[in-house]
This record gives structure tokens, C-alpha cells and sequence, in this order.
């Protein structure tokens, strides 16, 4: 047995949760699927699933040893097709993570286009406000807003566009409860919170955060949006959210000689990815349009 026999079979079992699937995906037999995971796990001297009637599940050392081999088979497939005539055609697969609400209205519609130019790729998103472990848990490329945390020496980063944070509230709100014209009015308004209890501004070229207190507290952008636009009260929520409804009159930006800093909007990668025709392309593919 050499060091890759299993490897595939294994990766399948573990990304379909099933013997049957992945005897499936790879065109062979249940039957050897299971030789080969039995084989592999002989070989290690290591248990790699929890097999019952019912269900598969990934031991923890399976677990481990899975985000290892996937980067091992994606390697592989970034060296064939460096090879091959295909070089600038993206293909294979790859796997996305972005914020929720900015991937699905944002991310989500490019990541389309970009499949329907190059039909060969297998495109799996996940969208989630967690920041996820790119290496651990096999990430091609993930969005992210805002400030970026130290990023560690195995990721890339490129700027792809901004974001601004707007402050508004509807023509009703302001009719009836005023509209503030410096940050320590805002004390005296209803202000929609979100995850955080404060808000961001820019004053006299400094950054400052204010505190806010309002009735209703959201972890959704959109359920805060709704309130705003509805005459409860203030919010602050990125451009993508709000740009619409200030176009139509529907909320108005206030505090706006206060505006924060425009906000990075990135492309994260691991940096034994930068080379691979797919990722290079989608994030130059995304850049061009966000920006």
C-alpha cells in the first residue's frame, strides 16, 4: 500500500458523511471503498470514522488527519493544472466563507458569474458572521470586513474594496423626535443596536465610538434595518444595507460631518494558495467589480 492509496476514498467518506456516496462520487463499489478506508486505517493503526447501521462519523484523529489531505489532494490538483493548457482556466473546487448578509447579497451574485464564465469549478460558500480557521478548516478564500486582526504568516490579504458606515433614520423618526447635530444629542435618541453597544464616528479627524441605548437590540442588520426604516429609530449599518433606502428617501444619513473611515473590505487566503489559477482569478474578479 503507498502513502496516497485510500487518501481519495477517504476525503470522499468524510465530505458526503456516506460509504454510499462516495462509492458513488468516485465511480467503484461500496465494497471498495471500505477496503480502502479499512486498509488505510490498518496502515496508520488509527480509527478514522465511527461506523454504524445508521450514520458515519469522524474520529478526531480522522478529523485531523482529513484537513491534511485535503490540502495534499487540492496541491495536487493546482500541480496538474499548472501543467496542463488550461493554466488560466479556473477549475476544480473551491471552497468560500464570507459575512452572512454581505455574501448573500454581495458575494453570493459575483460568486454566480463567476461559475456560470467557468462551468469546470465546484463551488461550495458557506456564509457566517464567525471567523473561521481558513487552514483548519479547508478554506480556498474568505471575505472579510472591516478591520482585520493580525493575520498569521499562512494567510494572504488583498484589499478589495471599502465599506462606509452611515448613521440614518426615516423622514417620520426625524419629524417627531428631531434630528441630532452633534454626537452627545444622541443620548437622547432611540438608537437600534446591534452586536456591539456602541457606534463609530470621526471627529475633528479622530476616530471616537459613542455609547448608544435604544429598545431594540438584533444580531440581524436587516431586522435593524427594518426598525429604522419603520420610524423606531436611529441605526448605523454599512453602505450595502442602507445605500437603497437613501436613494429613495426612505431613511436619511444624519451626523454626516461625524462620518467614520471608510472600512477595508478584503480577500483572504491561504499563502500556499496565491498561485493556484482560481483563487488568483476570483480574487481579481471580485476586486474589479467591488471596487
Amino acid at each position: 500500500m503507498t502513502a496516497w492509496d485510500g487518501i481519495g476514498e477517504f476525503v470522499a467518506v468524510v465530505e458526503s458523511q456516506s460509504f454510499t456516496k462516495a462509492a458513488r462520487q468516485l465511480g467503484i463499489s461500496i465494497a471498495q471503498v471500505s477496503r480502502q478506508i479499512t486498509a488505510l486505517e490498518h496502515r496508520l493503526a488509527t480509527q478514522l470514522f465511527y461506523r454504524t447501521t445508521r450514520k458515519v462519523t469522524v474520529t478526531e484523529a480522522g478529523q485531523i488527519y482529513y484537513r491534511h489531505c485535503r490540502q495534499l489532494l487540492d496541491g495536487l490538483e493546482d500541480a496538474e493544472n499548472a501543467l496542463s493548457s488550461l493554466q488560466d482556466t479556473p477549475r476544480g473546487r473551491l471552497k468560500v466563507t464570507a459575512p452572512t448578509t454581505y455574501g448573500e447579497t454581495i458575494i453570493a451574485p459575483l460568486l454566480n458569474d463567476f461559475i456560470a464564465l467557468y462551468p469546470d469549478l465546484e463551488v461550495q460558500c458557506h456564509f457566517t458572521n464567525q471567523k473561521l480557521d481558513l487552514i483548519l478548516e479547508g478554506y480556498d478564500l474568505a471575505i472579510r470586513l472591516g478591520k482585520l486582526d493580525a493575520t498569521p504568516g499562512s494567510l494572504m490579504t488583498q484589499q478589495l474594496s471599502t465599506r462606509r458606515l452611515y448613521a440614518c433614520a426615516s423622514p417620520a423618526y426625524l419629524a417627531a423626535r428631531g434630528e441630532p447635530h452633534s454626537l452627545s444629542e444622541l443620548a437622547r435618541h432611540n438608537c437600534l443596536q446591534g452586536t456591539l453597544d456602541y457606534w463609530r464616528f470621526c471627529e475633528d479627524g479622530r476616530d471616537r465610538t459613542i455609547r448608544i441605548h435604544g429598545n431594540l437590540t438584533a444580531n440581524s442588520g436587516q431586522a435593524l434595518l427594518d426598525a429604522a426604516r419603520k420610524g423606531i429609530g436611529i441605526v448605523q449599518l454599512p453602505d450595502y444595507y442602507v445605500d437603497p433606502f437613501i436613494a429613495s428617501g426612505d431613511l436619511v444619513p444624519i451626523l454626516t460631518r461625524f462620518q467614520p473611515h471608510d472600512e477595508g473590505i478584503w480577500a483572504l487566503y491561504p499563502t500556499n494558495r496565491h498561485l493556484s489559477p482560481k483563487i488568483r482569478m476570483l480574487v481579481e474578479y471580485l476586486g474589479r467589480y467591488l471596487g
